[in-house]
């Protein structure tokens, strides 16, 4: 099966929509496509973030809690997200100087409220929920908008993530030198792409915590007044506290060899909530606890690349994406801990830091417009290639 939504031109241009666990905001990117399958080329117009209000932020981490069960809430705010989603996709747009009429597709991964990649129990398959209605989408934009994406994979087996793979092959694989493709959002998930790699030859999975403890450490530190540690300037400030980094790293998650997955479930507020009462204990300050949790993201990354990379295949880079790009505390420590890899930023080969899973959506909603398999089931464990995605109609 193949669709079509613009005959006339080589390309299509469709809007990659992407909003993480780190609850940021909505990323929306621009994206001119050529081609097909691995063979896709793609051109970013314009690429732009619609941040969340506090409200909405604490509103989705209330419905992303274990416990949660307001039916009521978690009905409307799929609603308005979708809204949401379309307003983004449409200042994008009209950001990037295009029309409407321009546009071929919009492709969502929505927001993620609850991930559940194992099957717990006779009535608790293994299930994936992500919200931001993609009919509301297309009414609202007049466009045809691709998205749930991972039931798919988890129909056939897989975890249902990670879900980049298929574009960093796309957009990163290099002949010679092998890649290691670390996107640090809420949580950190990672891509290993081999030098000369195929589509069989990538391994790929969540590697645990990204920014989503150290956000939730500085919000509670500071009573709601800041979000995040801008640069990891108080991780700079502070020192590790090297025992109760290890006591952390003993966590279950590290251990697991891949695939897996995993979110808020494991690494939420309450898994915050009980970082801050052990760093208590300890008579830990403020930055002494940034710190720490910095470097639980780092060694993680760290130690999962050593674990379960290298002993399969040579790393030559790590390539660093999203918001913990940008925290040079964090970057410093992973170049420390790494340092036989050349550690660097997405930014610097072109694809500019927060942009890069915006993008690849837009190419997963190409690929399904298109009736190309876009799981890689050597990263989701997948039984077998499928195509991922549903189509609302406007």
């Amino acid at each position: 099966m193949k669709m079509s939504w613009s005959s006339e031109r080589p390309f299509q241009i469709g809007v990659g929509l992407m909003s993480g666990t780190s609850l940021d905001g909505i990323d929306a990117a621009v994206v001119q496509l050529a081609g097909s399958g691995a063979n896709t080329e793609v051109q970013l117009l314009h690429y732009a973030t619609l941040p969340y209000t506090e409200e909405l932020r604490a509103q989705l981490k209330q419905l992303c809690s274990p416990g949660a069960a307001d039916v009521a809430a978690l009905a409307g705010m799929n609603v308005y997200l979708g809204q949401l989603f379309a307003d983004s996709a449409l200042s994008a747009v009209e950001a990037a100087g295009l029309a409407v009429a321009e546009i071929d597709f919009i492709s969502s991964h929505g927001q993620t409220i609850w991930h559940m990649p194992e099957r717990e129990g006779l009535y608790k398959p293994s299930a994936t929920l992500q919200i931001g209605d993609l009919s509301v989408i297309a009414k609202h934009t007049g466009l045809p908008v691709v998205g749930d994406f991972r039931p798919a994979d988890m129909a056939v087996g897989g975890q249902g993530a990670p879900l980049v793979p298929y574009g960093d092959l796309i957009l990163f694989g290099d002949p010679r030198r092998g890649r290691l493709l670390q996107n640090i959002g809420g949580i950190g998930n990672c891509t290993v792409i081999p030098a000369g790699a195929g589509a069989d030859d990538l391994l790929a999975f969540d590697t645990g915590p990204g920014n989503m403890i150290i956000d939730q450490v500085v919000h509670t530190l500071t009573d709601g007044r800041l979000a995040y540690d801008e640069g990891g300037q108080w991780a700079a400030e502070g020192a590790v506290d090297e025992a109760l980094l290890a006591e952390l790293l003993g966590h279950p998650y590290f251990a697991l060899a891949p695939p897996k997955s995993t979110g808020r479930e494991l690494f939420g507020a309450d898994y915050a909530l009980r970082v801050l009462d052990l760093a208590a204990e300890r008579g830990l300050s403020g930055v002494d606890t940034i710190a720490t949790v910095t470097a639980l993201t780092a060694s993680s990354i760290a130690d999962a690349c050593r674990r379960f990379v290298m002993p399969r295949c040579r790393v030559d880079e790590v390539i660093v994406s999203g918001g913990g790009a940008h925290n040079r505390t964090l970057m410093v420590q992973l170049a420390r801990l790494l340092p036989e890899q050349q550690v660097r930023r997405a930014g610097e080969l072109g694809m500019p830091d927060d942009a890069k899973e915006a993008v690849i959506f837009a190419l997963l909603g190409h690929a399904f417009l298109q009736g190309v398999p876009n799981n890689i089931p050597a990263a989701t464990g997948a039984a077998r290639p499928t195509i991922m995605g549903k189509l609302a109609l406007p």
